[in-house]
C-alpha cells in the first residue's frame, strides 16, 4: 500500500538543550490505517506531532504528509489532515453549526458543499439535533464528537488525534473511539493517534509505534510487540520498551487552543 505519512531521520534540537528532543526518527503510515504514535512524557512524542502538523520545524531529516513537505508546503499539507487537539479548542460562545461554519469559511469549503457536510457530519457523531445549541452547554464527550466532525468537514486524508479521550468517562471514550473507527472505515481516512490508554492502542490500532528518548524503541502490531518483549498486554510491552520511570512533561508545552488559531492565521 501507500504512505500517507513519511518520516525519515527526523531530528528537532531546540537551542540551550544539550540533547535532541527527536533524534533519528523514521517511520511509514499506509494510507487507510489506524496508527499510534505511543510514548510517555518528554519521549519526543509532541515535537514529533508538531512537526507533522506544520507547528514545528525539523532540524533534520524529511516529512511528507500525503506528499507535500510540512515546513515547505504549509498550506497543502494542511489541506491533507485535520485535527483534534489533547486540549479543547471550539469556541464556547458559538453553536456546533457556528463552530462547523467558520472551520469551513477557514479553510475555503465553498457554501454548499460546506453545508452539506455539515449536516453529514454532525447526524454521524449525532449531533445534529444540537447544531443550534452553544458548545458551552455540551459535554466532554459532545465536545470531542463535534471536534472530530469539524476536523473531517474540509474532506482531509489523515486525522489526527492527540489524546483525543482524555478526561472522559470509559463510556464516552468507548463511544469515540466507535465513531473512528466507523469513520475510518466508511470515509477511509487515516487515522494519527496518540494516546496514554495502552488499552485504546491495542483495541483500536492497527500499527503502532513507541518513541523514547527521541527515538523510535519499537515499532509494528500490538502482537508483534507483545511478542518481541515477551509480555502479556501492550501496557507491558510498553513499560519493556520504555522503563517504568515516572517521566517528566516536554519542556514549554504550547497553548492548544493557540496552536489551533495560529494554523488558521498561517492560511
Amino acid at each position: 500500500m501507500t504512505s500517507i505519512i513519511s518520516v525519515n531521520g527526523l531530528r528537532k534540537t531546540y537551542p540551550k538543550s544539550t540533547l535532541p528532543a527527536v533524534d533519528g526518527v523514521t517511520f511509514e503510515v499506509e494510507e487507510g490505517d489506524i496508527f499510534a504514535f505511543l510514548g510517555p512524557n518528554g519521549a519526543g512524542k509532541t515535537t514529533t506531532i508538531k512537526i507533522l502538523t506544520t507547528l514545528l520545524h525539523p532540524s533534520g531529516g524529511t516529512v511528507r504528509i500525503n506528499g507535500h513537505d510540512p515546513q515547505h508546503d504549509q498550506d497543502a499539507a494542511r489541506r491533507s489532515f485535520g485535527i483534534v487537539f489533547q486540549d479543547p479548542s471550539l469556541d464556547d460562545e458559538l453553536t456546533a453549526w457556528e463552530n462547523m461554519e467558520l472551520h469551513g469559511i477557514l479553510y475555503h469549503v465553498p457554501k454548499d458543499l460546506r453545508r452539506k457536510r455539515t449536516e453529514e457530519l454532525l447526524k454521524v457523531v449525532e449531533l445534529w439535533d444540537r447544531r443550534d445549541d452553544y458548545v458551552k452547554q455540551f459535554s466532554g464527550g459532545m465536545k470531542r464528537r463535534l471536534e472530530i466532525a469539524r476536523g473531517l468537514l474540509h474532506h482531509p486524508k489523515i486525522l489526527f488525534l492527540d489524546e483525543p479521550t482524555i478526561g472522559l468517562d470509559p463510556q464516552t471514550r468507548n463511544h469515540l473511539w466507535s465513531y473512528v473507527i466507523a469513520l475510518n472505515k466508511n470515509e477511509g481516512i487515516t487515522v494519527f493517534l496518540t494516546t496514554h490508554y495502552m488499552e485504546e492502542a491495542e483495541k483500536v490500532a492497527r500499527h503502532i509505534a513507541v518513541i523514547d528518548h527521541g527515538k523510535i524503541v519499537g515499532q509494528g502490531t500490538a502482537q508483534e510487540l507483545r511478542e518481541r518483549t515477551k509480555t502479556a498486554t501492550l501496557e507491558e510491552a510498553f513499560l519493556s520498551l520504555t522503563g517504568s520511570d515516572i517521566r517528566e512533561e516536554e519542556a514549554n508545552p504550547l497553548d492548544q487552543m493557540r496552536m489551533h488559531r495560529r494554523m488558521h492565521t498561517r492560511r
